[in-house]
């Protein structure tokens, strides 16, 4: 192979962003009610206590909803949240925050110490790319519980 067939064979990325919703129409979040409502009207209420899940809200600089992302399923007592998907997926966005979320099938919504460790890891994460985590929702069909209401962020 020679030098110039080397070049043909790497791939060029573009990145786009195309949104079918208007701004003014996306839900803006004020508070961690907002945060719920909107999550919980993406949640399949019939799995909620059955399986865990993490999704996302990705938001823009007037925290109005650009995305919600199901990052991940997992079984009855975890589920993963790959900090690589959660990012990469807010910088094709060019969102500007996120709202992490996940489901305690037991109906506790109390944090455990992976999830205030994995809380960390993210907001870490965020801060070196300027992508601010706002807040984590631990939901059950019953209520929430706010990392930021909790002074936990």
């Amino acid at each position: 192979m020679n030098n110039q067939d080397e070049l043909s064979v790497v791939s060029e990325v573009e990145l786009i962003y195309r949104s079918k919703t208007r701004a003014s129409l996306r839900p803006m979040i004020r508070r961690s009610q907002d945060s719920y409502r909107v999550l919980l009207g993406y949640w399949n209420l019939n799995k909620i206590e059955f399986i865990e899940e993490f999704k996302v809200l990705y938001l823009n600089r007037g925290y109005r909803v650009l995305a919600i992302n199901e990052l991940s399923t997992g079984g009855m007592t975890g589920t993963v949240a790959d900090p690589r998907l959660i990012f990469a997926t807010a910088l094709k966005l060019n969102a500007t925050a996120v709202i992490l979320c996940h489901n305690h099938p037991s109906g506790n919504t109390t944090p455990s110490e992976v999830d205030k460790m994995l809380t960390e890891k993210l907001k870490s994460a965020g801060r070196f790319l300027d992508i601010t985590v706002s807040d984590h929702l631990i939901i059950s069909a019953e209520g929430y519980f706010s990392f930021a209401d909790e002074g936990l962020l």
